[in-house]
């Protein structure tokens, strides 16, 4: 994920978010819950949405003992023990599904997730304690991998399951443009897609809030990755297409409830922003395919920070998917070397 300085363009609803493992009321009765990462961002923001004497939670946390505990604190103290009838996530990454599966079974409540982020969910998690498949390592050893890289990708391979409470066997399934009725108002299923495969927003036009997930976030950008469950994907193109979908269809006032970061208006801004990110991007890696690159030379075009072993699966994933992009577009063309790693270069330069 890559900042963004938005700080006099959004608008921010509070000051002050709830401390972790606290939840404070932000609007009509939702309480924002906050729980811990053990990464750079720290935090995860869940929403608890009354519906008559019973409550409705949206994304769980990770699927931690930590966080765990916590919720069981959240559920008996500050729900005042009433019970859950509909546990919803947004999307299958695990600071949003990781706890679902453990609260779904305490609360003996149903799980709300879209087709394609249950099904993947579940498949992923069965990828724990596996070895790692022979088409990962050839992907990333296209990309430009050094040995050390793959080496540590293989140390790290089906930590996803580890990080996912096993999920219920059934779900009741969220999809686009499905209406949902809770505490007496009609909240709308809006698909995004891009950083992950189907992810679910919520909207609430009486209310004027969107509980938007990953899909927009006040001050970073969320990851947009190919990766090898699907290396031909060209997930960029998805995103670029649901941030004019969600122009459409959100009023520019609209309150953001984001799953990182504080409430805010003016999605619109923050969605311009968002699509002129990618398009600069996109503009330098032009400039710098007018000579062969690999995946991973991509980075100084599309990243400020400093790519480390703890961020370089989720950079080179990103990286590709731009480059796919272009590719796509008949901009780039790309070819396997004699030693077996993937180049680009525009497809202009190569006619010449």
């Amino acid at each position: 994920m890559r900042g963004t300085n938005t700080e006099q363009a959004i608008q921010y609803e509070v000051a002050n978010p709830p401390t972790i493992g606290e939840s404070m009321e932000i609007a009509g009765g939702i309480r924002w819950l906050r729980m811990p990462l053990p990464f750079l961002l720290g935090h995860i923001n869940l929403w608890l949405l009354p519906d008559g004497d019973e409550w409705v939670i949206i994304d769980t946390g990770l699927g931690s003992q930590a966080t765990r505990d916590l919720w069981v604190d959240v559920l008996t103290r500050q729900l005042e023990a009433r019970p859950v009838n509909r546990i919803m996530v947004t999307h299958l990454h695990p600071d949003h599904v990781g706890c679902a599966g453990w609260l779904a079974e305490r609360c003996h409540a149903p799980l709300w997730m879209s087709r394609e982020e249950y099904l993947l969910c579940r498949i992923l998690v069965e990828d724990t304690d596996k070895p790692v498949p022979s088409e990962a390592l050839t992907f990333y050893a296209q990309a430009g991998f050094p040995e050390t890289a793959l080496e540590r990708y293989q140390k790290a391979f089906g930590s996803f399951g580890r990080m996912v409470s096993p999920l219920p066997q059934s779900y009741v399934r969220l999809f686009d443009g499905m209406k949902i009725t809770i505490d007496g108002r009609e909240w709308k299923v809006i698909i995004g897609r891009g950083h992950s495969v189907e992810h679910a927003c919520l909207y609430c036009e009486e209310m004027n809030i969107l509980i938007s997930g990953d899909q927009i976030l006040p001050t970073i950008s969320s990851n947009v990755s190919v990766y090898p469950t699907e290396p031909e994907a060209n997930p960029l193109a998805d995103w670029l297409d649901s941030i004019q979908k969600l122009k459409k269809v959100l009023p520019e006032d609209v309150l953001v409830l984001p799953a990182h970061g504080k409430p805010f208006r003016r999605a619109h801004v923050r969605l311009d922003e968002l699509d002129t990110e990618h398009q600069t991007g996109l503009q330098k890696l032009r400039e710098l395919c007018k000579t062969p690159i690999r995946a991973i030379d991509a980075f100084p075009a599309l990243f400020r920070s400093e790519i480390t072993a703890g961020n370089m699966i989720m950079a080179t994933g990103e990286a590709i998917a731009h480059l796919r992009y272009l590719e796509n577009r008949g901009e780039v063309r790309s070819w396997i070397g004699e030693d077996q790693v993937k180049r680009y270069q525009s497809s202009q330069g190569l006619s010449q």
